[in-house]
């Protein structure tokens, strides 16, 4: 009873074996099908050749404004964030104290301008006299250097004049610059010393900014090759993702130095910033064209499939995949210049995971989801 018990236990296990295999190896024939993908056509065209770097938004010109007269603050004339021009007033000193001294030295140049003329009279007079042997020649000489010690008074007293009405200027603050100011660091009232280290208002130049950024001293012979043949070379400005373009400038100037701690040298780019989109001391991705070439052969970077050293492409030709070698150059924004295909060829830009060489296909139209797996069969 046992026995055949057993031998009906294994009947059954050896036909659902057989079921098994038989689905599988179904499964398998029918998976040879053709592969759905996405393509691209390879083109001719020109590429630029960039040197990418990380960059500072420095203005051209940043104000910090410290007080040159002593004084109490009478009046501050700016908002914060505000838009000054070039000679707008700022902030206002008590002029008082100034105002006296000016007075003061006023008077005196007054007093010894009157006392110069006097001088000058009785030195015609003493002239005339001498002529008819009226006086002594000594008094005549005195006469001539009382004379020109009163104009040398009159000098001094012009000069002494001349800085107490710079200190009174002093005393109203205006912009040397057109730009923005920061937020306000101090308030009608409060006390401020002539020569003194306190920042009473920053001012930095918006419009135009540069962009400092360093590139490898290797870098360094195109970039200079490039200036001596009079190009102007363009510069762009990227956020932090590298993803949006905030501004396109030109290479302005090279620094006469390379650090030697590190093995690069700066640039600065000049840049039109009227939206205010670069902001100073900013962090920005730069893109220096340095060079472009044209007439090469430019496919999508992601068509590029890799195998050790070795680069190829599936190329569709008659609705099957052909491997085909090539060589990748110059790279820029998704794009490639590869040797080794032709422009017109169409080139397999999805579904890697499933190509092989000789591989039936059909082109979709729908984008077809992304896989990462890339392939590496050539």
């Amino acid at each position: 009873m046992l026995l055949l018990f057993a031998l009906a236990f294994y009947l059954v296990l050896r036909h659902h074996g057989d079921t098994a295999q038989k689905a599988a190896a179904g499964s398998r024939r029918g998976g040879f099908g053709p592969v759905t993908l996405t393509v691209a056509t390879a083109s001719k065209g020109s590429i630029g050749v960039y040197l990418d770097a990380i960059g500072t938004v420095t203005p051209v010109y940043t104000s910090s404004i410290t007080a040159q007269a002593a004084g109490v603050v009478t009046a501050v004339h700016y908002h914060e964030g505000q838009l000054v021009h070039k000679g707008d007033s700022l902030i206002d000193i008590d002029p008082r104290t100034y105002q006296a001294q000016v007075v003061e030295a006023q008077g005196a140049l007054d007093r010894d301008t009157n006392l110069l003329a006097q001088a000058k009279m009785d030195l015609a007079r003493y002239q005339a006299a001498w002529a008819r042997n009226a006086i002594p020649k000594q008094t005549l000489d005195d006469q001539e250097k009382l004379v020109l010690q009163d104009e040398g008074t009159v000098k001094n007293d012009e000069g002494t004049l001349q800085f107490n009405q710079v200190q009174l200027s002093y005393c109203h603050i205006v912009s040397p610059i057109t730009g923005r100011v920061g937020l306000r660091l101090l308030d009608p009232g409060n006390v401020v010393t002539a020569g003194g280290t306190t920042v009473l208002v920053v001012i930095t130049q918006v419009d135009p900014t540069t962009v400092i950024f360093t590139i490898p001293e290797d870098n360094l012979g195109q970039v200079q090759s490039q200036m001596r043949h009079g190009k102007s070379l363009l510069v762009d400005a990227l956020d932090r993702n590298q993803q949006t373009k905030i501004a396109s400038g030109k290479l302005m100037t090279i620094d006469n130095q390379i650090d030697t701690t590190t093995g690069t040298v700066k640039l600065r780019a000049l840049f039109n910033n009227k939206t205010g989109a670069l902001f100073a001391n900013q962090f920005v991705n730069t893109k220096l064209l340095v060079n472009t070439i044209d007439g090469v052969t430019l496919i999508p970077t992601g068509a590029i499939q890799h195998n050790g050293q070795v680069s190829f492409v599936y190329a569709i030709e008659n609705n099957t995949a052909k491997v085909k070698n090539v060589k990748p150059g110059v790279s820029d924004q998704g794009i490639t210049a590869v040797q080794g295909i032709d422009p017109g060829t169409v080139v397999a830009t999805s579904s890697f995971e499933k190509l092989q060489d000789g591989v039936k296909t059909v082109v979709s139209k729908e984008p077809i989801p992304a896989n990462t797996t890339e392939s590496n069969t050539p």
